[in-house]
């Protein structure tokens, strides 16, 4: 038998053993499940981040744990079981990838993501270009995403020149802005800013996470020196905050 498959085998015997025996495991629901699975998910996210390969396969490890769980759930209460799950998905990506499993021809990946949002308007329950992104989704990835989807059915700038001049009209409005119109104006210049970013090709959700990490890698630097000389962060100036910042800069 291939590794894989006795290993994915062994798993899910495990997770029968454990629903039957266990009685933490007996007692979850898809409820109580959910934002565990999401915290698994950030952890994974945190993970790929950081490229320690280690790190991804034990992340990966806890979230086939929580898929083959929920897979359990649904086997329970005759909704589904793992086989379905996993045929569904196999029957998708064969759906949507005429031109390796069809005789679609396709140049490029921009014409592959194109057909892929295609089909799946052509799809049952799918009533729109955005009905798939999810509500819950952080907003920064949600507006690339829903720019992505709209861009995939022609509704776009026609180059990067006109997205930046959208930003320029934005950041302008949001200076000129007062009151509560200045939050609706912000919202505006970021959306317009991501935007230019898919242009770009830079994700970003990821470009901001970079820049989360160098600022919390040089305040802890900030904060290593308070500690180092004896003093309080509330006792240093700003200088001294700076010329700390700067020295961490250049590592």
């Amino acid at each position: 038998m291939d590794k894989r498959l006795k290993a994915f085998g062994r798993l899910l015997t495990i997770m029968d053993e454990l629903r039957e025996q266990c009685p933490w495991d007996k007692k979850q629901t898809n409820e109580s499940l959910r934002h565990l699975t999401i915290e698994e998910t950030y952890e994974l996210s945190d993970a790929l981040l950081s490229g320690n390969n280690l790190e991804i396969r034990k992340e990966l490890g806890d979230l086939f744990l929580h898929l083959v769980f929920y897979a359990k759930i649904g086997a329970e209460k005759n909704a589904f079981d793992v086989a379905d799950v996993l045929n569904g998905v196999c029957e998708k990506l064969i759906s949507r990838h005429p031109h390796i499993y069809g005789d679609v021809t396709v140049s490029d990946e921009e014409e592959v993501k194109q057909n892929w949002e295609q089909l799946k308007l052509k799809e049952k329950g799918n009533n729109g270009v955005l009905s798939g992104v999810p509500s819950s989704m952080p907003s920064l990835v949600k507006a690339a995403r829903m720019q992505d989807k709209a861009a995939q059915v022609g509704f776009d700038w026609p180059s990067k020149e006109y997205v930046w001049e959208k930003v320029d009209e934005e950041l302008q409005e949001f200076k000129e802005a007062e009151g509560a119109n200045k939050e609706e104006e912000f919202g505006d210049l970021l959306f317009s800013l991501v935007n230019y970013a898919r242009w770009l090709k830079i994700n970003p959700d990821d470009a901001l996470e970079k820049t989360n990490r160098k600022f919390k890698y040089r305040f802890e630097a900030i904060e290593a020196h308070a500690k180092s000389t004896g003093k309080k962060l509330e006792e240093m100036t700003l200088e001294e905050m700076d010329k700390v910042w700067e020295a961490a800069k250049k590592k």
